[in-house]
């Protein structure tokens, strides 16, 4: 294994139990502009003296501004390091972190306050050499888990030499270390209904009912589901909501279904899915949020292998079907890799967890492709 890259993850995996403590310690659910402000001043307080510190404006009007944390060096290589603070669970359900035999347990540990641990330790690693790079720039985000539209930031990092996001990691079907380089594009589909409302009792067929065109949606929506087609198109409807009071036809509510597909043009399909009207009741379709498919594989073919020499063990690229912002990312930096973060699992989840053992066999394969992308021999 190259000499640095094996120092610098024992190093960044001595602190990453108490760093992961902390991080996890604040509950930070996606728009609340409170826990996403003490997230970030944890992270400000873990990144080395020498960063430069910016705070752009977030993607989502509402949300707690972005972190920019900029490392100068005297070589010629720009390299991004992504991620969020953001998390899923609400703040009434937060989990601090706790160790449960092997597992580090905790909201938002794995997706992914785990990887931001290991985006921090790896900017305090290459503060201390600044002859590989010219400019290592790690982006913080407050609004990935329910962000419903573009990254607005890709275009400051376009031409970047690359992109490392620190998403969860993962091995291969045969336990192999894997990063992932192809992700689906994804797409929320929301479905409006207007019906016209009745005394369910008293005069329930001078009803037009909203709630059984939308389930009758849900159902022409779901008949779209094909993942071993030729799109790998899934189409899951997610949430309904109808009616007011229990003795009224309902005259209007809206449904959600979730899409996933290896492209944006694959949902079109589902969209004409959706009947006009249901028995007098219409309903409207739109695509409230879209993200795009990500495809690195043949970009980052030669970046693997040369990060798997410097390991001294293969590093494959895998696909995922959760969305990332590296695919947003990827459209403008061909070499963009995913899936750096610890290995885990129950994301979304309060009982979402990093497993301990891969702590430092994951920062090493993240060092890895760091040290591919840098140039650093050891």
């Amino acid at each position: 294994m190259n000499s640095w890259v094996e120092g610098a993850a024992r190093d960044l995996v001595r602190h990453a139990d108490r760093e992961l403590d902390a991080l996890v310690g604040v509950s930070s659910q996606s728009g609340d502009s409170r826990g996403a402000e003490e997230a970030l001043a944890v992270c400000s307080a873990l990144l080395p003296t020498e960063v430069e510190i910016e705070r752009p404006p977030s993607s989502s009007p509402g949300y707690a501004n972005d972190l920019i944390a900029t490392l100068r060096g005297t070589g010629e290589r720009r390299l991004m390091l992504l991620g969020h603070v953001d998390t899923v669970v609400a703040t009434d359900e937060h989990r601090p972190l706790e160790r449960d035999g092997g597992k580090l347990v905790g909201s938002g540990a794995v997706d992914m306050k785990g990887g931001v641990v290991y985006a921090l330790g790896i900017m305090r690693a290459l503060a201390s050499m600044p002859d590989p790079y010219a400019e290592v720039a790690l982006l913080l985000v407050t609004d990935e888990e329910w962000r419903t539209h573009g990254l607005t930031h890709v275009e400051r990092f376009a031409g970047f030499d690359g992109c490392l996001c620190f998403e969860a990691g993962q091995v291969s079907p045969d336990g192999r270390e894997g990063v992932i380089v192809r992700r689906k594009a994804a797409a929320t589909l929301r479905v409006q209904a207007r019906g016209v409302a009745a005394h369910s009792g008293s005069a329930p067929d001078k009803g037009r009912n909203a709630l059984l065109a939308l389930a009758a949606a849900a159902q022409h929506v779901a008949s779209r589901h094909d993942p071993r087609g030729d799109h790998q198109l899934s189409a899951v409807p997610t949430i309904i909501n109808s009616g007011e009071a229990f003795n009224v036809v309902p005259s209007g509510g809206e449904l959600f279904c979730d899409l996933r597909a290896n492209d944006l043009a694959a949902f079109d399909a589902v969209i004409d899915a959706v009947p006009d009207d249901v028995a007098g009741a219409t309903l409207h379709p739109e695509l409230v949020r879209r993200w795009p498919g990500m495809d690195a594989l043949e970009s980052t073919r030669d970046l693997l292998a040369d990060a798997s020499g410097l390991l001294g063990r293969e590093i494959l690229g895998l696909e995922r079907g959760g969305a990332s912002d590296a695919s947003h990312m990827a459209q403008h930096v061909p070499l963009t890799v995913d899936g750096l973060g610890p290995r885990g699992g129950g994301a979304h989840n309060p009982d979402e967890f990093v497993l301990a053992a891969s702590l430092e066999p994951r920062v090493q394969v993240a060092l890895a492709v760091v040290a591919a992308l840098l140039g650093i021999d050891g």
